[in-house]
Order: structure tokens, then sequence, then C-alpha cells
């Protein structure tokens, strides 16, 4: 193993470069991966652009990406779940395990998880990542590794469609196709949903929408999107809105779009804290709304849900680059919104920028 590796590291922001670091070395109970495919979140482009997202702030040269999948290249010595040569995802948030909530399986709202490319914790956009072993997932034969780095952003919309009981017999409507809204679409069509809309501003979101299974995709900016929802609901509105935008007017408006006792599922972070409600409404119709932070118990489940279905989860992937091109892939990502979707980095060999 070399003694040094290739990271994209940033310093301020807008000031990211390539650099050489030491590989890491893995503790007892952690393996070794060689990334060899990891994601542009959101939240990295954030914390690219202004250096910190809430309470969390880049005070010093931290490495972003946390959606990744690789091959395990060196194990602690207590390790007993993955060997050398495995290929793996890799679930980005390592937990205490021992706090009330790690106890009763709401591990994600642990107060003491160590989340990658979370300030001051690195991240995966390197070669190579140390992690600890029972928060890898092998992954089947078939499955790309494009596949199981995107199983991250996947668990959100899976824990969206665990957290309010999605059936088949469910109608739902995402606001917001970013790849969170389209990546829920493709948890839904999973969780056996056949009634499925989407809501996007931007048409070549609402077309890749179409592509990945939606029964239609709408523009909440043309006409009455009420009657819209009711028209294509067969008269009803949704049983369930998932709101991925986290534009406050999307938000505000979920309540008008689901049917009385329905479910709102809130997972986009609005820019503000305070966001006009129609309480009364909510009151009167007997809603029910949830939060939905990260993920919990969803990996198995989600890799046993795409390896048996026909969803083609690479769709969202719209440019690749390798790691030394990662500035202009950045900047692809924060500045062209309504043509990129997921921008991948793949580490081990270098690519033609936005192949």
């Amino acid at each position: 193993m070399k003694a040094t590796m290739s990271a994209a590291v940033l310093d301020r922001p807008f000031s990211m470069e390539v650099k050489q670091v030491p590989v890491p070395v893995p503790k007892a109970d952690e393996a070794l991966i060689q990334v060899h495919c990891i994601g542009i979140c959101g939240s990295d482009v954030h914390y690219y652009e202004h250096g910190r997202i809430g309470r969390y702030e880049v005070k010093s040269p931290i490495i972003l990406g946390h959606e990744l999948a690789g091959v395990v290249v060196q194990t602690g010595a207590s390790v007993t779940n993955v060997a050398i040569g495995d290929r793996v995802a890799v679930e980005p948030g390592v937990t205490c395990g021992r706090c009330e909530y790690c106890k009763s399986g709401r591990y994600n709202l642990c107060p003491d998880v160590v989340f990658m490319a979370t300030p001051p914790v690195d991240g995966a956009w390197a070669e190579y990542v140390a992690v600890r072993s029972d928060f890898l997932f092998k992954l089947p034969d078939g499955m790309s590794f494009e596949e199981g780095a995107l199983l991250e952003p996947l668990s959100v919309g899976f824990h969206a469609m665990q957290r309010a009981k999605v059936s088949p017999k469910d109608k739902v409507l995402v606001t917001g196709l970013g790849p969170i809204g389209l990546l829920a679409m493709a948890a839904a069509k999973m969780f056996g949903v056949t009634q499925l809309y989407g809501s996007d501003v931007v048409e070549f979101r609402r077309n890749l929408a179409l592509q990945i299974g939606a029964s239609g995709a709408l523009n909440p900016m043309d006409g009455d999107l009420q009657a819209r929802i009711r028209e294509a609901f067969d008269g009803y509105m949704a049983d369930v809105v998932v709101e991925t935008s986290g534009n406050p007017k999307a938000i505000s408006d979920t309540i008008n779009l689901v049917k009385r006792g329905g479910r709102i599922v809130l997972i986009g972070l609005p820019t503000t804290d305070a966001i006009p409600l129609d309480i009364p409404a909510l009151i009167d119709a007997e809603l029910d709304v949830y939060g939905v932070f990260r993920y919990a118990n969803t990996y198995p489940a989600a890799i046993q849900a795409l390896r048996n279905s026909d969803q083609k989860i690479s769709q969202v992937v719209t440019h690749r680059f390798g790691l030394h091109d990662i500035k202009e892939a950045v900047e692809l990502a924060r500045t062209n919104k309504e043509q990129s979707i997921k921008v991948m980095i793949y580490p081990q060999r270098e690519m033609q920028s936005g192949d």
C-alpha cells in the first residue's frame, strides 16, 4: 500500500485543490476502501460555496464527499464481516451504538454521529477512505459501483417511504425533482406505488421523472396545481406528498395538495427558519407531517429492492469526471442545475471532463 493518495482538499470557499495526503490507516474495527465512485451532493456544493451549513463550519482544510462505493483493500484485526476484494457501498454516518436513539433503532438521530464530509470530519473525494466495517454493505453481483454510490441518496427516499408508511395503494406526489426527489420516486416504485406524480419547474427534470416511471410530471408554475393534481388522481388529492425542494412556497403548499387524513413528508431544507403554514387547515384535515433526517436501517432493504426491481437509478447520473477535474465537476453541479442532476467522480481512473 502506498503512503500517500490524491484527495480534493477544500481550504476555504471556492478554494479546492487535489493534493497528496496520507492514506488512512484502518483501526482494528475498520476497513480501508479504494473509492471507485463517489457522488457530488448538494451539501458538498454548499460547503464549497459558503464554507458552512448551519452550525457546521469549515474552519480547517477538509475533504468533502460522502456518497460512495468501492473495494475493500485492507481490513483491521477485528473485522470479520467483509474481506479484501469485496465490493461495498458505504453508509457514511458512523454512530455510537450506545445512546437511546441507537438502541431504539433511530440511529440517524444519534447526537455523537461521525458523518463524512461534515466539518471537521473528512469525507471521501479521495482514492481511499477508512470506514468502520459495520457501515459497509456488500454489493451483489451485477450491481454497479454507480448504483452502490447512489444507495446513499436513494436511502433518503427509502426512509421517507418508511416514515410515511407508503403502500402500493397510495397516490404519491413528489415535489422537487433533483437527485433526492428523483430517487424518492424510484423508492416509491420499489414500494409498489403505481399512481406517482412529480412536480418541478425544470422541464429536463420532469422528463427524467417520466423515465424513472412517474405517471406524470407537472410544472407548478403552469396553471392551478391543485386542480391538476385532482385531475391526475381521478378526482382525489394525494395520499402522500413528499417535499424535497426546500422551497418555502412548496413547503407551505403541501397542505393544499394532500387529501384529508393524508401524510406529508418534508425532506428539503429551506434557507429560512420560519415558513408560513396553515395550521388550522392542518388540524382540520388531521394531517400527519413527518420530518426526514438522513435515514436509518435502509441499506440492506434498498440493496435487496434495487436488486429485484427494474429501476435503472443510474439514469440520474448526468455527468462523470475524474478526481483531478473535481473543481470543474463541482462548478458544473453548482451553476448548471437545469442540465445536471447527479455528478459522479471516479478517483481510480482519469476521465474526460463531463464524460
